[in-house]
């Protein structure tokens, strides 16, 4: 068996506790990192935890599972994929955390992976894979970590739900937002639909929506299923108003009624408000533009999914 081991760096202008704590935190990762579209994490016991992972690798979604182990003391949190996704048949790694001053760290990521049938051409597929992500991640971890420690950063991302009461089956509620690639027929603001899940509970969505001016945008989101209380997505191509969207619909079904919630978080582009919104247009009227946008579109299926279930209820 061909094992192969590689390391990536990057030095970021922040204190490497604060680098440490965001890395520890793994419901920070679909907001860090560009690859990552969810993670759960399903058991916790002290310094051990194992975390279910869903992510892109090469343009193409996977999810697994992995185990880490947390030192905070030297700053290192090593991990072990537990069910790997094809065609890697190992892989691990570390990231370790070196102070440089008080405001100054280096992130060293290293990894050990290996291939299914070492197949010299999965083999190169991997190290594409983790060259691509590692470099996107570090980049983006030294953004993430150097913006929070400017003053601005909590304006520019920003979260918010819209929350509806139905008379209706919980399940029927998820059925609707589940099944997206009717939407197109069900919802007036989609135009075209297209909604692929070769693996079960991990959908790529891509679609058309209307505007109130009549013009049509198309977005594409990665969501991950959970039936039938949760569908958790990533936007991946995102309006110029975004640098990031991610989102969960809830579904709980309560003694009286289901409550269904469509929740948002929002990192504003401030590089294109003025060419969007004009010269004048602030951070806060950016906010209230997109916080608006999406409400509307949020508000409009959640109205939708409530009429469709509690039509079935009756």
């Amino acid at each position: 068996m061909t094992t192969r081991e590689v390391e990536h760096e990057i030095t970021i202008g922040a204190p490497a506790d604060a680098v440490y704590q965001l890395l520890a935190d793994v419901t920070n990762w679909p907001r860090i990192f560009p690859p990552t579209i969810h993670v759960d994490r399903t058991e916790a016991d002290g310094d051990h935890e194992r975390i279910h992972i869903w992510a892109t690798a090469n343009g193409q979604a996977k999810e697994w599972t992995s185990r880490r182990t947390l030192d905070r003391e030297n700053l290192t949190i090593t991990f072990r994929q537990e069910i790997p996704a094809a065609p890697v048949k190992h892989m691990g790694g570390t990231w370790i955390i070196e102070p440089l001053a008080d405001d100054r760290s280096r992130v060293r990521l290293l990894h050990d992976y290996s291939a299914i049938g070492d197949d010299p051409h999965d083999l190169l597929w991997i190290e594409q894979a983790v060259d691509k992500n590692s470099t996107s991640e570090l980049a983006a971890l030294k953004v993430n970590v150097e913006a929070a420690h400017a003053a601005a950063t909590e304006e520019l991302t920003f979260s918010f739900a819209d929350t509806v009461q139905i008379d209706g089956a919980a399940k029927d509620v998820f059925d609707f937002i589940n099944e997206a690639q009717l939407w197109a027929e069900r919802l007036p603001h989609v135009a075209v639909v297209r909604l692929s899940e070769d693996t079960p509970g991990l959908q790529e969505l891509e679609m058309d929506t209307r505007a109130k001016d009549g013009s049509v945008h198309t977005t594409k989101s990665y969501r991950v299923v959970f039936p039938h209380h949760k569908i958790a997505y990533k936007q991946v191509t995102l309006p110029a108003l975004m640098t990031l969207h991610t989102g969960e619909w809830t579904f709980t079904e309560g003694d009286e009624a289901t409550t269904a919630s469509s929740q948002h978080t929002v990192t504003l582009n401030t590089a294109n408000i003025a060419r969007i919104l004009g010269q004048d247009a602030t951070v806060a009227d950016a906010r209230a533009y997109v916080h608006t946008a999406l409400s509307t579109n949020s508000r409009a299926t959640l109205a939708h999914a409530k009429a469709y279930a509690e039509q079935k209820k009756g």
